[in-house]
């Protein structure tokens, strides 16, 4: 018990009189903490939102107007059966009218008008947005360059709002690229910047490690209270972080989220809840500040 508290004490003892060091290690923990609590949500809510536009992807393929039920149902099977097709809707020409109605904010263009312009059509969602190209080759019966010959007499062609969703699950994968590249850079930042803050602080002390080990005192009893530092620095500075994210929450996610902003209310209810975030995130800076004392403290054993 006593070689406990002699542990802590040195521990506190260690902290008061190196200030500038802790002080310095508790910020960048600070940092580290919040950018990463910023940063997962944010990853979450992007990847969320990327896969929730590539899932709403579709290529639409207009049919003749005397085009019988008969051709209709046929063409419709003949589609579903094509490989990576999720799922074919007919939409008839009164309701891609009223679909353009409700999109357009002058809705007075639509009622000014004596017959409906727009075809009737089949939406066709893939499986996976990248396959959106194929089956269109596949419907149109231009697979490998061939003249284009569809696969029902009853269709005509396909929307001409293809290329922008090609554009569109291009933007989405390349948007996962970088915020998972960006992702892993900060993580392994954090936790080099954490490392040789703690280095430093270690390093000024080095002289009375050495001391230490020259009069006979086993590596676990001079690593030991350079262990509780990196906990207490980690536990301060983790501490400071999650009351940081935590009014950053209730004053600017919150209230967005309540207003119906939809990023702030993808964020709100992102996979990993905020208690449980805050929890990793406060054991991760108390084991990276731990293993980040205990690991720089080897060399300095080595006498």
């Amino acid at each position: 018990m006593s070689r406990i508290i002699f542990f802590f004490s040195e521990a506190f003892r260690a902290l008061r009189r190196n200030g500038a060091p802790t002080l310095a290690a508790v910020i960048t923990t600070v940092v580290t903490v919040v950018l990463l609590g910023v940063l997962i949500p944010v990853f979450q809510t992007a990847q969320a939102k990327s896969d929730e536009v590539r899932n709403e992807l579709n290529v639409q393929f207009a049919v003749y107007d005397d085009a019988t039920q008969a051709e209709l149902v046929q063409a419709k099977e003949k589609i579903e059966a094509i490989p990576g097709v999720a799922s074919v809707t007919f939409i008839s020409k009164s309701e891609a009218l009223a679909t353009l109605k409700s999109e357009l904010s002058d809705k007075s263009i639509v009622e000014e008008l004596h017959t409906n312009p727009l075809p009737a059509s089949f939406q066709v969602q893939a499986t996976n947005a990248s396959d959106l190209p194929q089956i269109e080759r596949e419907v149109m019966g231009t697979t490998g360059g061939a003249k284009k010959n569809p696969i029902s007499p009853a269709i005509s062609n396909p929307f001409s709002r293809q290329q922008s969703t090609q554009q569109i699950a291009k933007v989405t994968s390349a948007l996962k690229i970088v915020l998972s590249v960006i992702m892993a850079l900060l993580v392994v930042a954090s936790l080099m910047l954490i490392g040789n803050t703690i280095r430093l602080s270690i390093f000024t002390r080095r002289r009375e490690v050495e001391v230490m080990r020259l009069v006979g005192a086993t590596r676990w009893f001079i690593r030991w209270p350079f262990l509780i530092e990196g906990v207490v620095v980690g536990f301060v500075g983790g501490l400071i972080a999650i009351l940081i994210l935590w009014i950053g929450k209730i004053t600017i996610v919150d209230p967005l989220s309540s207003n119906g902003d939809s990023f702030a209310l993808a964020q709100h209810n992102s996979t990993i809840a905020f208690p449980v975030l805050i929890a990793i995130l406060f054991g991760a800076a108390i084991l990276v500040s731990t293993i980040g004392s205990g690991v720089t403290l080897r060399r300095f054993l080595r006498v």
